[in-house]
């Protein structure tokens, strides 16, 4: 196939905002309407290299491929080579210019942002968020279904001051259950992981009383056995009577394995695509400019039977510029796609796609790359 000159230019309205894609790449003929509404896209977002590469976190796994569908959908023989390798990793490889871009669930950390804009040429990397997924706490009790916890209650179980299924506490919010004397197994990701991170942000915010113990992709609760990957943890709450895990919805849904109700202080709130919903409705971005680190804090603190607040967000972590050009347009394409139709089929994977003021601030960084 030819090569165009960066001539060709295709617009994607995303809810009033405007990403223009453009660059060096193989034409193809035509324009298709996505199935975001009032969304269209051209032939640009083809433009570039047919295959990139990306690794880091598990949890956007199963998003990566309906994103790499609808690309390949729209531009026959494009693909994105995803590694779920971890978050940590993702980022590690990422700054050391082993892949195209990163997939992580915690965006770049202070000490990675001068390396990483090393990395890209001098342009500092970008945060964007593609897709948010509640974090589901799944668990191994026989016939005990629908067991509440509150944040304090995670705290004390993930730093061992909770030891069993029966303790007091636990009998507290669930007394409808008669929960057994089975010991608790904490299950935590041995690898760096973004979900991680997510989970002990969440406690710091939600039960800053019983849990001092830090964030970061490193689990800090010092207890139970560790599992490498999602899946990795689903494996080991299902080997471990007694066990409880957290991990991401889709995973949890997959494999079949119950998870918790949360109670936020005004009401228990059963995990729901409606309640993971509204419970994104609420975020907010830490700062204005195209790096859209997004601020859960505003999540976390909601309260009522509305809103399931243990959620995190899923980043690509990409150059702002510095590509090689055809490389550039690539990323650009692939990211318009995600943005739009890519979103399409995320709830049916446990996701909940991204609300209208996040897909403006994600158009118009892509239209900002260079």
């Amino acid at each position: 196939m030819g090569k165009l000159t960066p001539v060709a230019v295709a617009t994607i309205a995303i809810v009033g905002a405007v990403v223009t894609a453009c660059g060096n790449g193989d034409k193809r003929d035509g324009a298709s309407t996505l199935a975001v509404p009032g969304v269209t896209v051209g032939p640009a977002v083809c433009g570039g290299e047919d295959t990139l590469s990306a690794e880091g976190s598990t949890a956007q796994e199963a998003a990566m491929g309906l994103f790499n569908q609808a690309w390949s959908r729209l531009c026959p023989g494009k693909k994105v080579l995803y590694k779920p390798t971890g978050s940590g990793i993702g980022r590690k490889r990422f700054i050391a210019g082993h892949i195209d871009f990163a997939g992580s669930d915690s965006p770049l950390v202070s000490e990675q942002i001068g390396p990483a804009a090393e990395r890209c040429g001098g342009n500092p990397a970008w945060d964007v968020p593609l897709v948010f997924g509640p974090i589901a706490l799944v668990y191994n009790l026989t016939d005990v279904p629908a067991v509440t916890l509150d944040a304090d209650s995670m705290a004390k179980i993930f730093t061992g001051l909770i030891r069993a299924w029966d303790d007091p506490i636990l009998a507290a919010l669930n007394p409808d259950l008669d929960l057994p004397k089975t010991p608790i197994t904490p299950i935590y990701r041995s690898d760096l992981s973004g979900t991680t991170d997510n989970f002990q942000k969440y406690l710091t915010a939600a039960a800053p009383q019983s849990w001092d113990k830090g964030v970061g992709g490193e689990f800090h609760g010092g207890v139970g056995k560790g599992a490498h990957g999602s899946a990795g943890v689903i494996a080991a709450v299902k080997a471990n009577p007694g066990a409880i895990g957290y991990v991401e919805k889709g995973f949890a849904d997959q494999a079949g394995v119950p998870y918790v109700q949360l109670e936020t202080g005004n009401g228990v709130v059963p995990l729901t695509q409606e309640t993971a919903t509204n419970a994104v409705d609420a975020v907010t971005f830490a700062a204005r400019g195209n790096d859209l680190v997004l601020d859960l804090t505003s999540v976390y603190g909601l309260q009522g039977p509305e809103a399931y607040t243990l959620v995190l967000a899923t980043y690509e972590i990409v150059c702002s510029g510095g590509y090689d050009p055809d490389t550039g347009a690539a990323v650009k394409g692939f990211l318009a796609t995600a943005a739009t139709e890519g979103q399409a089929d995320l709830s049916k994977a446990g996701y909940v796609p991204l609300p209208k003021k996040v897909r403006e601030r994600v158009a118009t960084a892509i239209n900002a790359m260079q």
